[in-house]
């Protein structure tokens, strides 16, 4: 066909019907279909009505919503007519998905366009979906730039849906009209997903995860209802990014209301920058024509260096398993629809290399309703999408720990410690018959505590964070560190005599604790994981007489700064909300500090001198 030097003949030229436009399709070529809510409706129904005149159709695509029961035809057929390969492991339907996993291809969302430009997979149909040309000749890519650019400038023949209901957006989306083989007009509704309905435990986990996301951080967030829990919980913060694959619902909120400028990216400043959205009519609507938003293909926006060019670099993804020594499994379920290899190890290596960045992996602590444990001793037989050494922060509703520098023992005793409580003994069995935790070491009633994350508070002290929160079974060696690194002074006076030794055993029982009856909170400085122990506060209570008795240590180089005044503060505060009648201290009459630490509570005090000091104080009895 003769082509003049002018678009807009162009476009006339190459105008089709949908019949006109599929019946260039032969027998045994391969044909991609543009991805997630981008794919062409009109298209793919064309593609499905010939496909019984069609041998040996290899379709290649990555995720589907499957609104044209491509999976069934293929099923159905045999393999005669149509095969398809599935790059993404995630769908809407993941049964429906699974029929075809013998065709699954697990390859990191940066490589797959290089498989295309390269021709290790070659492309001789590609359809794609995209928006009116303007002015001069350029269709916009839309909602899906991601691996779509690439296959279409890398196949034989290109069949472009121009709808009208397409989005134009900005970056490095855009293919021309000269550069597209058949164009068919069609205006349809472009596909979209409402949110995935939160839970308990999806909110639980968000609240978890925002404690770790600092300000000026920039974020990739995943598709899943716990993710969007953690979008939610992040408003509070302030000066955030976004470099992800995907733009949701919740990241156009938080950029409404401002929590998301884009400003410390410290690269692509300004610009929310991904690949693909997927959401509703209000989200694409956000898109069109948005200078603040630039799509770009997945060999950029999953380039792992690309990701560890922006500052504070947090990746958050789903997972289904984890097993003790840190290994993941990310495969689809109903609660991670969008889940598989796709991207997530790019972006947890990014996020790993990025100064200051974090690379957090969220899982549900159980499923099958409470049934089984997410935390499981070994994977076995289940695929593992992230190796133990790329693992940073797990989180569940439990709580939060850092895999990253522990051995295999540190790394069980952590995982255990944000396992559901019901699974807590079976799990640290199982470790020790592995040969992962020796044989000695026990959890004690911490093993059916629950976690109380309200007690976690953040101070700053003379431009230092400090941050209190309840011990737990895995801080024991940092604990240790503290009361080995204390002045001999400081140690007679919290133990009463000139202790040389701290052993395992002894620090062991002050994370023993069920959090209610007996409780020890800790305060840290320096990165979560790797933070130091500078002043532990610890209650006991005693059942007879319903007082608990505290006891405190502050490291030499950090007293007079009020830590101790936090330490008591919150012991006594928990220790009210758990039901029990007051406090008391013993310590020597020449303890000044102690005497007075403790006569900060907003209650009556009483001293009795006997060859010790023993301070007392009721709630009941308020200054």
């Amino acid at each position: 066909m003769a082509i003049s030097g002018y678009w807009a003949d162009d476009y006339i030229q190459k105008k089709k019907n949908i019949d006109q436009a599929i019946e260039q399709i032969r027998s045994g070529q391969r044909v991609f279909i543009g991805s997630y809510c981008s794919e062409p409706q009109y298209l793919v129904q064309g593609l499905a009505k010939a496909s019984k005149g069609l041998t040996d159709i290899e379709i290649i695509r990555l995720m589907s919503l499957e609104t044209t029961p491509l999976s069934q035809i293929a099923d159905q057929s045999s393999d005669r007519n149509m095969t398809i390969s599935s790059i993404y492991l995630g769908s809407a339907e993941p049964e429906a998905l699974a029929q075809n996993r013998r065709f699954y291809t697990p390859v990191n969302m940066a490589e797959v366009p290089r498989l295309f430009k390269s021709r290790r997979i070659p492309i001789d149909v590609a359809l794609i979906q995209v928006s009116p040309p303007d002015d001069f000749g350029w269709m916009s890519l839309g909602v899906s730039v991601d691996v779509n650019m690439a296959a279409a400038l890398s196949a034989n023949l290109v069949i472009a849906q121009v709808n009208p209901k397409m989005p134009f957006v900005l970056g490095q989306s855009f293919i021309h009209v000269n550069d597209v083989t058949t164009l068919v007009d069609h205006e349809e509704e472009l596909m979209t997903i409402s949110q995935v309905p939160t839970s308990e435990q999806a909110d639980s986990i968000g609240r978890n995860i925002a404690r770790l996301i600092e300000d000026g951080a920039t974020l990739q967030i995943g598709l899943d209802a716990a993710s969007q829990a953690t979008g939610q919980a992040l408003s509070n913060k302030d000066d955030l990014g976004i470099h992800s694959a995907f733009l949701t619902e919740d990241i156009m909120h938080l950029y409404s209301m401002g929590v998301v400028n884009n400003r410390k990216k410290g690269f692509n400043n300004g610009k929310l920058v991904a690949t693909s959205s997927v959401g509703t009519k209000s989200l694409y609507e956000f898109l069109h024509l948005n200078p603040a938003v630039e799509f770009h293909p997945s060999d950029y926006v999953n380039d792992i260096d690309i990701i560890s060019r922006n500052n504070k670099m947090v990746s958050m993804n789903v997972g289904q398993i984890v097993d003790l020594s840190g290994q993941v499994s990310c495969d689809a379920s109903p609660y991670t629809l969008y889940a598989g290899v796709s991207g997530i190890s790019d972006f947890v290596r990014g996020a790993n290399r990025s100064r200051k960045g974090k690379s957090i992996i969220m899982v549900r602590s159980t499923t099958d309703g409470g049934k089984t444990s997410s935390i499981v001793p070994e994977l076995g037989n289940t695929m593992v999408t992230l190796p133990r050494e790329d693992i940073r922060y797990v989180v569940t509703e439990y709580g939060a720990v850092n895999l990253f520098g522990k051995n295999a023992q540190e790394r069980a005793f952590a995982l255990i410690s944000i396992a559901h409580p019901d699974f807590r003994d079976e799990l640290l069995e199982r470790a020790k018959e592995l040969g992962m935790i020796d044989r000695s070491r026990k959890l004690g009633d911490s093993v059916y505590g629950i976690y109380p994350v309200k007690l976690e508070e953040l101070v700053t002290i003379d431009d230092e964070i400090i941050t209190y929160r309840p011990a737990k079974p895995v801080d024991a060696r940092r604990i240790q560190e503290h009361f080995y690194q204390m002045d001999k002074k400081d140690i007679v006076a919290r133990f009463f005599h000139k202790k040389m030794h701290f052993l395992r055993d002894d620090v062991e029982e002050m994370n023993q604790i069920d959090y209610k009856r007996n409780l020890t909170i800790i305060a840290l400085v320096g990165e979560a994981g790797f933070d130091k122990v500078i002043g532990v506060g610890g209650y006991y209570l005693d059942q007879a007489s319903n007082i608990a008795e505290v006891a405190f240590s502050v490291s030499s180089g950090q007293q007079g700064k009020g830590i101790g005044r936090v330490l008591i503060r919150k012991l006594a505060e928990a220790a009210r909300d758990n039901g029990i009648g007051g406090l008391m201290a013993i310590t020597s009459p020449g303890n000044k500090k102690m005497i007075k630490l403790f006569k900060t509570l907003p209650y009556k005090v009483k001293s009795v001198l006997d060859e010790d000091m023993i301070l007392t104080c009721n709630f009941d009895e308020e200054t």
